[in-house]
C-alpha cells in the first residue's frame, strides 16, 4: 500500500511446510513475471533457502528472506539479487522464557520441551536456550525435547504421549511457539490437568489473551508484521533501484529482527499497542528497528 498498490496486487505463496511446494511455486512465480519481481520468503527450512535464492538470482528477480537459511550462505556471495537476510536472535529470549518458568516451577522439578521443524534456526536456538537456562537450575531435569513441527494437533499428540511416559513428573512445558501451546493445553484439559506452568513464543493474539488471562506465563514477540514489510520493501526498493545492496555493509544484508518479552505486567500494554493497533512504519527506514547484524558461533 505504501507505494500506491493494493493488497490484492501482492501474491502468497503459502508452503504448507513444504520445501518442495516452497520452491516450486517460486519457480512458477518467476517464470510467470520473467523474473521481474521483488520477493520476501520464509524457505521453510534452512537447506532450501539456498535452491530458492539461486533460482530468483537465475531468473533475475530479487529476494529477501526471513528466518531461515543456512549459515554458509551469504547474500554478499550471491549478489545483489540476493538482497538480505533477517532472522531473530532467539536463544536470549527463549532462556528468558524458560527462567520464567523454572520460577513458577520453584526451581525444582521436570519440564519437557515441545519444539518446531528441526532444521528450522529458530527451533535449534529455542531449544538452545532452554538448555542455557538448565544449566542455573541443578534440580531441574530436561525429562524429553521432541519436535511438533509448529503445529497444534501435533503438539497435542506429542504432550499427551510425554503425560503418558512421563506423568506427575513434569511439571512445566517449554513450548517452540504460541500453536504449540495451544495443543499443549488441549492436551492437559483432556487429561484433567490444570495449572501447568507453560511458556510459549511468537506473541500471537491468542496466546498473549491467555497471558493476561494466566494459562501462559509468556510468551515473545517477533513484530512479523514489521519483520514481513521490511523484508519486501528491501527487495522492492532493490529491484527497483532505491539502493545497490552490494554497496550496502554486511549489517544490512544480514540482521537480527527486534522481539519483546510478554508477560502478565506488560501484556494488556502489548497487546493494545501492537495487536489492538498496528503502529505505523516507514517501510524505507529499512534497518531501523533491528537489532544488529547476525552474528555467527
Amino acid at each position: 500500500e505504501s507505494i500506491g498498490k493494493t493488497k490484492e496486487d501482492m501474491v502468497s505463496l503459502i508452503n504448507e511446510g513444504s520445501s518442495e511446494k516452497s520452491l516450486a511455486d517460486i519457480k512458477a512465480f518467476l517464470a510467470k513475471n520473467s523474473g521481474n519481481c521483488a520477493i520476501a520468503c520464509d524457505a521453510n527450512d534452512s537447506p532450501n533457502a539456498r535452491p530458492v535464492v539461486e533460482a530468483v538470482k537465475e531468473a533475475g528477480g530479487y529476494i529477501s528472506t526471513i528466518w531461515n537459511k543456512t549459515d554458509d550462505l551469504h547474500p554478499w556471495d550471491i549478489g545483489d539479487n540476493y538482497v538480505s537476510h533477517m532472522s531473530w536472535s532467539d536463544e536470549k529470549p527463549a532462556e528468558d522464557t524458560a527462567r520464567i518458568l523454572f520460577a513458577a516451577m520453584g526451581g525444582k522439578g521436570g519440564v519437557v520441551h515441545l519444539g518446531g521443524i528441526p532444521a528450522n534456526n529458530p527451533a535449534v536456538e529455542r531449544l538452545n536456550g532452554l538448555k542455557n537456562a538448565l544449566k542455573d537450575f541443578p534440580e531441574i531435569e530436561l525429562l524429553d525435547a521432541q519436535p511438533a513441527d509448529w503445529d497444534t494437533t501435533k503438539a497435542a499428540e506429542l504432550m499427551a504421549s510425554f503425560i503418558t511416559r512421563y506423568g506427575d513428573k513434569i511439571t512445566g512445558v517449554h513450548c517452540a511457539n504460541d500453536n504449540i501451546a495451544y495443543g499443549v493445553i488441549e492436551a492437559l484439559k483432556a487429561e484433567g490437568i490444570t495449572g501447568m506452568p507453560i511458556v510459549a513464543y511468537d506473541g500471537n493474539m491468542e496466546a498473549v489473551q491467555m497471558v493476561m488471562d494466566g494459562d501462559l506465563l509468556a510468551t515473545v514477540f517477533t513484530n512479523p508484521h514489521w519483520g514481513g514489510g521490511v523484508s519486501l520493501a528491501l527487495a522492492y526498493h532493490a529491484a527497483i533501484g532505491t539502493f545497490k545492496p552490494s554497496e550496502e555493509p554486511n549489517e544490512h544484508r544480514e540482521f537480527y529482527g527486534p522481539t519483546i518479552l510478554v508477560t502478565k505486567d506488560d501484556a494488556a500494554d502489548f497487546k493494545a499497542k501492537y495487536l489492538d493497533n498496528v503502529p505505523t512504519y516507514d517501510w524505507t527506514d529499512f534497518w531501523g528497528p533491528s537489532n544488529g547484524g547476525i552474528v555467527y558461533k
